[in-house]
C-alpha cells in the first residue's frame, strides 16, 4: 500500500502553503475495537479518531487520524497543529 503525504505552513495572514507532497508506504493495522466491527464514538464524529492505517514517516509507524466534523473528514499524522496531511491511502 501506498499513501500521498502532504505537508504545509499557516501563513500569518492565516492562508496555508504547500511545503512537500510526497509518497510513503502504508499498512493496514487494526486495533481491537475496530476488529470487533466497533466504531470510535457513537456518532462517528471527533476530532482524533484513530483509523485502521499507519505511514511510514521519518523511518517510523505512524498511526492515522481522521478529524471528523461534518460529512468530510481530514486525515493526518501526529496532531492536527502539525499539518502532515494523509491525501490519499492505495492499494497497490
Amino acid at each position: 500500500m501506498k499513501a500521498i503525504i502532504q505537508t504545509s505552513s499557516k501563513r500569518a495572514d492565516g492562508a496555508r502553503d504547500c511545503f512537500a507532497t510526497f509518497e510513503t508506504d502504508a499498512k493496514v493495522n487494526e486495533l481491537a475495537w475496530q476488529k470487533a466491527g466497533l466504531t470510535w464514538t457513537a456518532s462517528g464524529y471527533g476530532m482524533r479518531i484513530p483509523t485502521r492505517y499507519m505511514v511510514r514517516l521519518h523511518g517510523k509507524w505512524r498511526r492515522v487520524y481522521c478529524r471528523q466534523i461534518s460529512n468530510a473528514g481530514t486525515l493526518y499524522v501526529g496532531k492536527m497543529e502539525d499539518r502532515v496531511i494523509v491525501r490519499d491511502v492505495q492499494a497497490c
